[in-house]
């Protein structure tokens, strides 16, 4: 589970929480109990944003959804559920 952090607790550990987030555990900071901002590593924002990207992509998502149509459905194990 990703840590959470106060405010105060992220503004006087924000370098300690950055280099979590360069090895790639998001952060998250919250408000009270409401969560307000997360901190992540550039490598896995990097992979949101190609994420992002991809679906975004009509052409991209045509060929996924065709891989899917032909794709065998896997059963579902009663531990899944």
């Amino acid at each position: 589970m990703a840590p959470t952090y106060s405010i105060a607790e992220g503004q006087a550990q924000f370098h300690e929480i950055v280099r979590q987030a360069q090895s790639g555990i998001v952060a998250t900071i919250a408000d009270g109990a409401e969560p307000v901002a997360y901190i992540l590593g550039k490598g896995r924002m990097d992979a949101i944003i190609q994420a992002m990207e991809i679906l975004a992509n009509p052409a991209a998502m045509q060929v996924l959804a065709a891989h899917k149509a032909v794709r065998p459905s896997r059963p579902q194990s009663s531990t899944s559920l």
